[in-house]
């Protein structure tokens, strides 16, 4: 029972990540674009069918989605594993790993769904009369991001501070 606002969270993530999926999906014709701050933040329709951020995505064998399948179900068991290993009261982490788990979830919805992953969200700059993107992503991509991110501050944590931390709730 103490596990379940961590739950929750992963919950939430897929929840936000899927509607906002299906809004894109319904709102905005594949590969046109909303800008929403110019030469910054756009929202676009593209389909990935690679991994994070694109990689992969032109690779023209049957087994790289296979793979990419099976990669997703392995971090699924691992941070799951993981997270009811470790102490229910060390919230950066459970956060962190329950962040990941809810991306992670997310993302193989659609690719057992839809065979592809759909990204809409478009960071850019114009720089040098040159227009410059970062790979689209979503929802998903930010959650797995964020708790990568917060289990890299975990890992920063004083031993003691880790110690007291340890003990599985």
């Amino acid at each position: 029972m103490k596990r379940l606002p961590y739950l929750l969270i992963s919950l939430a993530v897929i929840a936000l990540d899927a509607w906002t999926k299906w809004m894109v999906s319904t709102h905005i014709d594949m590969h046109d674009s909303v800008s929403l701050i110019p030469n910054l933040f756009q929202l676009v329709h593209v389909r990935n069918t690679g991994a994070a951020f694109g990689i992969g995505a032109n690779a023209q064998s049957a087994i790289v989605p296979l793979l990419l399948n099976i990669g997703a179900i392995g971090v699924f068991f691992v941070v799951v594993a993981y997270a009811f290993r470790t102490a229910v009261t060390d919230r950066l982490l459970q956060v962190g790993l329950h962040l990941i788990l809810g991306g992670a979830i997310g993302n193989l919805i659609d690719r057992f769904r839809l065979g592809y992953v759909v990204d809409f969200l478009d960071v850019y700059l114009n720089w040098g009369g040159q227009t410059h993107h970062w790979p689209a992503f979503n929802v998903a991509d930010s959650a797995i991001c964020i708790g990568i991110g917060l289990l890299f501050l975990d890992m920063r944590k004083k031993p003691e501070e880790r110690t007291n931390a340890s003990v599985p709730a």
